[in-house]
Formats: structure tokens, sequence, C-alpha cells
């Protein structure tokens, strides 16, 4: 005797799941050393300055910066980020005066 459903729509039912693909951080956006930029399947975007590609072709930040999406004559399409140039540390903030002018009345 068969252990089997004899319907054939038993048969059905193994799609993939979604890969969730596309661009994660857009143009003039704050990306995070190590954020993902773009994930993808192949080089439809080019890694550029700060800018590293995975084995799987994911761009990441290496660097805090800014996104910036540039296409090249050829039609090729380069991700870099902009890093910020203004580091101050955090002990030398904390410790400022801000000068306070005394008003007159």
């Amino acid at each position: 005797m068969a252990h089997k459903k004899g319907v054939g729509s038993s048969k059905n039912g193994r799609e993939s799941h979604s890969k969730r693909l596309g661009v994660k951080i857009f143009g003039g956006q704050l990306a995070m050393s190590g954020n993902i930029i773009i994930r993808q399947r192949g080089t439809v975007h080019n890694p550029g300055l700060n800018v590293g590609m995975g084995k799987d072709h994911t761009l990441f930040a290496l660097k805090d910066g800014i996104v910036v999406f540039k296409k090249t004559k050829s039609d090729k399409s380069y991700v870099s980020i902009l890093p910020f140039n203004v580091e101050v540390p955090t002990e030398e903030v904390k410790n400022v005066e801000v000068p306070v002018e005394e008003t007159q009345e």
C-alpha cells in the first residue's frame, strides 16, 4: 500500500527564497566603515575610492563618509566613499570652554 498522496500538487512548493539584492545605501547618504552599500550578482557597480568588494560582488564601505555614484564614458558605474576630513578627539571636545558674553542692561 502506497504511503504517498496520489495528487500531483505535492511536487510543487520548492521555490527559492528571495536574495534581497540591490542598493542598501544610496548616493549622498552616510556610510560607516563596514556597511554594505550594494548587494549584486556580477559587477553591475564597480568599487571606487574607499569601497571594497566581497567574493559575492557585494560592495562595502572601507571608511566612514558619504556615498557617491559615478558613471564613466564607457557607461560603467563606480561607487566611492568621500571620507570626512575633520576628525576631533573626544577628549579635546570635552575640555573646550565656550566664552559667554555678558549683556549690559
